[in-house]
């Protein structure tokens, strides 16, 4: 598995951190050309349950999250993947330092339709959320969802994440404040180093 840790590449357009790798699933930073597919996604499926993805996703929002994501790696505050699922981008996933609390990074993630219902996000987050951990040197990540987004849940639950109230969020696709329930994760101990 290749992850954010082997550092930056080269170069002006390179990607801020490199890709991380699975079984099915390739995690990488956004590019420019990525704009055109990354609005093709967004749904009105995709986007009633997210924050701050509206529908219509045009291409220029597009863009301008790509810009976003590139910039958020290269300064370290959050690490924002394509999710590509045989070569095709699928999804998205990040996780974003708190701009409160440095310490605390929140997961937000999301899988076209064509591509639901095969594991994708839970294989997404299980790849992203170690990765999180050591690239933005987080304690506790974090992740929200409607209190009906039952699937989101389940991606939660899987990663280890315990309920950690609810709060409300305003969610800008929709111009409205919304009611969230929160999940946490602790980032785990380090391993014991071992001693002759």
């Amino acid at each position: 598995m290749t992850g954010p840790m082997t550092g930056p590449n080269t170069g002006p357009e390179a990607a801020p951190f490199a890709p991380l790798a699975g079984s099915r699933l390739r995690l990488r930073c956004p590019e420019p050309g990525d704009a055109a597919a990354l609005s093709a996604l967004v749904t009105p499926s995709v986007s009633r349950w997210m924050a701050s993805w509206p529908c219509p996703f045009t291409q220029a929002l597009a863009e301008s999250r790509i810009a976003a994501a590139r910039s958020a790696g290269l300064e370290r505050r959050g690490l924002r993947c394509l999710v590509e699922a045989g070569g095709t981008i699928a999804g998205w996933i990040e996780v974003e330092r708190d701009r409160d609390d440095p310490a605390v990074g929140a997961l937000g993630y999301w899988i076209g339709e064509a591509h639901q219902g095969r594991g994708y996000a839970r294989e997404a987050a299980a790849l992203l959320v170690p990765a999180a951990f050591a690239f933005l040197d987080l304690a506790v990540i974090e992740a929200g969802a409607q209190p009906e987004n039952l699937g989101s849940f389940a991606v939660m639950r899987a990663l280890g994440m315990r309920p950690a109230g609810e709060r409300m969020v305003f969610a800008a696709a929709r111009g409205r404040e919304e009611r969230c329930v929160f999940h946490a994760l602790e980032r785990p101990p380090a391993p014991a180093s071992g001693t002759a």
